[in-house]
């Protein structure tokens, strides 16, 4: 576990920091209106609301919109993994796959529980200093609890050298 957790972990949870984050690296998620429902070292929610800006021509949120979400319940925990670490890792999300079950109307949750198995494998990128790759699934549930969407995220994980 990242020893600079609790610090990232009050940056993310603060309202107007975390919006202030968003408009300035990820101003796309910020439209969409995602959203951090609970975060700790284990488990990420992101929420995504059905609104006029993240609709489809079907009366459903955007597929894309669905997958950032989900990318986002995977990065936020890999990204609170990395925070202020010596050496310093870089993060890069290498490939997705997503499966989509049911529309997705109304308020979605996407939650991911992979938090253990990303600090295993970046402690082991840190360690071997060797670039490391793992896949984290993120399921989405519409409000009735029913799973509107299943999305896997591949990160990959390599600690910086001084060159």
């Amino acid at each position: 576990m990242n020893p600079n957790f609790e610090q990232f972990k009050a940056l993310v949870q603060s309202p107007l920091k975390f919006k202030m984050f968003m408009l300035r690296s990820l101003p796309a998620a910020y439209f969409a209106g995602l959203r951090i429902e609970a975060f700790d070292e284990t488990t990420a929610v992101i929420s995504v609301k059905q609104k006029w800006f993240n609709k489809n021509p079907f009366g459903s949120i955007y597929f894309a919109v669905l997958t950032m979400a989900a990318e986002m319940s995977t990065g936020v925990l890999s990204m609170a993994n990395v925070f202020k670490r010596k050496p310093s890792v870089s993060m890069l999300v290498v490939s997705t796959d997503a499966s989509f079950y049911k529309k997705a109307t109304g308020k979605i949750l996407f939650t991911c529980n992979d938090g253990a198995a990303i600090a295993g494998i970046i402690e082991e990128a840190i360690k071997t200093g060797e670039g490391k790759t793992i896949t984290c699934t993120s399921t989405g549930r519409n409000e009735m609890g029913e799973v509107v969407a299943a999305i896997q995220c591949t990160w990959s994980f390599k600690a910086k050298t001084k060159a």
